[in-house]
């Protein structure tokens, strides 16, 4: 099954760092779509957490009486949530729709997480109820580039287990088909990160520059792009 990859230890092994060094760059997008939507929220949970690094991250900017909230399925990332769990700042293992007694939440946060989820139609509709506003991070992973190469989806599979792929369109369908309302959206361009893949590394530049010209055209053709989406 599929969670095993994650609670097996596989994946850690894979990804020894939780991908940590992404929660700067992800707080960057998150914070801009909060102050834009004049959004405060008093109680913040993420489904999938990981390490718990945006979480800690986001901690800072936000008012000091915040609860923030953190739950996954990984012991391995559990442990390490724990070294960043402080008196407003909880971590739960466990698989948060199962959870039966958990708050309304002003946000919840789901970022990364529904590419790897065998049903996430389900796992969506899951979620639906149990927060005001929801911020979904999502990978745009089907492009020219990326079709033409082919071996990325595979390899992204093996390494990440990312067993859906997106386009901005059927990405934002998913949401809306789920009851879901979007009340706005925004690319997370994946070349302002730091990379030690040479491949990668190439491909900032055209990336870049298309980008400034035409955001949907570069997303389409050249990819390494994430969609940001703030639903109720």
């Amino acid at each position: 099954m599929a969670e095993e990859l994650y609670t097996s230890g596989q994946y850690l092994e894979e990804n020894p760092a939780w991908h940590t060094y992404e929660s700067p760059w992800k707080i960057a997008h998150i914070l801009p779509m909060l102050k834009k939507h004049k959004l405060e929220p008093r109680t913040v949970c993420e489904v999938g957490c990981g390490a718990g690094e945006v979480l800690r991250l986001l901690q800072g900017h936000l008012d000091a009486d915040t609860t923030l909230w953190g739950y996954d399925i990984s012991p391995q990332a559990f442990e390490m949530c724990k070294e960043r769990a402080n008196e407003r700042l909880h971590f739960k293992l466990a698989d948060f729709r199962r959870e039966q007694d958990t708050p309304f939440f002003d946000l919840l946060m789901v970022l990364d997480v529904i590419e790897h989820v065998e049903d996430y139609f389900s796992f969506l509709r899951d979620l639906k109820s149990r927060s005001q506003y929801k911020l979904f991070l999502i990978p745009l992973e089907i492009s020219v580039q990326g079709v033409l190469r082919g071996k990325i989806f595979i390899q992204n599979r093996n390494r990440y287990g990312h067993l859906h792929h997106f386009t901005k369109e059927t990405a934002l369908r998913s949401v809306e088909d789920l009851g879901y309302t979007v009340l706005d959206y925004a690319y997370a361009p994946e070349y302002e990160m730091e990379s030690k893949v040479w491949q990668t590394n190439l491909m900032k530049l055209p990336r870049r520059l298309l980008f400034a010209c035409n955001q949907d055209l570069a997303v389409r053709i050249l990819g390494g792009c994430r969609i940001l989406i703030l639903a109720q």
